[in-house]
């Protein structure tokens, strides 16, 4: 079924149905009602693979800097203006202070970063939580997910072509629904958490609230480090033409990657065998 004719269906069909119990019948996140990737012109598309590949491997490179990699290794010949306009479009963040390309909301709250020096013992102590940029055939998306630090589980995710901080919420909402509230939740400052709807979700739900300090990519490492994964393992070998091909696939890769991918940091397991043996024991 085609992505337009799943968001139609979804829309016109069951009014009785919420939105919710209609996208849990088609196998589909909400955020599937967003599946039509964005689009930028076929060089910008090219530009923005680039980077991103780049940008994982060196999340230090400023905009003036992944310009003169652009120009000088690569053969473009691209200026500063459109890499830091890409830069915003792809919501990235140097792990140094830099133009600002991300503009809080008035009302928008930020935090201490609590996990320096703490230990981390169990599962749901510690979500992590970040938005990426994943390139496609066609266009473009991101993603959002939220980690698990004491055993890496990858515990949920959506797929949207919008960074909004209603669609973040929603995807925390259903998380704390499947799992219960973290003791603490961190996440980089970015407008998405830092907004009103969000912070008032943690608070209901009494969880701390952690965020990386301005220009510290590296304190959310380990989302980090699950980006690089599955755009490696999965994204970059083949990428997806459309919403709902991206989905299936991303679907798949977290299936494996809590299941049977094992962690060295975590004693050569899978995710689910730390998450759910911790769980069971408590």
């Amino acid at each position: 079924m085609s992505t337009t004719h799943k968001r139609q269906k979804v829309i016109r069909s069951h009014p009785r149905l919420s939105l919710k119990q209609q996208c849990k019948i088609l196998e589909i996140h909400r955020s599937g009602l967003y599946y039509k990737p964005k689009g930028e012109s076929p060089l910008n598309l090219k530009l923005m693979e680039a980077i991103d590949k780049q940008f994982l491997e060196h999340p230090y490179y400023g905009v003036e800097r992944m310009t003169d990699y652009l120009n000088l290794d690569l053969g473009y010949r691209v200026n500063v203006k459109r890499i830091r306009r890409l830069y915003k479009i792809m919501g990235l963040q140097t792990i140094y202070d830099k133009p600002k390309t991300t503009i809080k909301d008035k009302t928008s709250y930020v935090y201490p970063y609590l996990l320096k020096d703490l230990k981390i013992t169990h599962s749901n102590q510690v979500w992590q939580t970040d938005i990426t940029y994943i390139p496609m055939y066609r266009g473009f998306m991101y993603m959002a997910a939220i980690i698990d630090v004491h055993s890496r589980k990858i515990l949920n995710w959506s797929i949207s072509n919008s960074m909004s901080a209603e669609w973040c919420t929603e995807l925390l909402k259903d998380t704390i629904q499947q799992y219960g509230a973290p003791q603490i939740h961190n996440s980089d400052q970015g407008s998405q958490y830092t907004s009103e709807l969000y912070i008032a979700t943690l608070k209901k739900h009494n969880i701390q609230i952690s965020m990386d300090g301005k220009g510290r990519a590296l304190d959310n490492v380990y989302i980090e480090r699950f980006w690089k994964s599955i755009k490696y393992e999965k994204i970059y070998l083949n990428p997806p033409n459309g919403g709902l091909e991206l989905y299936q696939n991303v679907k798949e890769y977290i299936q494996f990657y809590n299941t049977k991918r094992r962690h060295t940091e975590i004693g050569k397991v899978p995710p689910d065998q730390i998450f759910y043996q911790k769980n069971m024991a408590s």
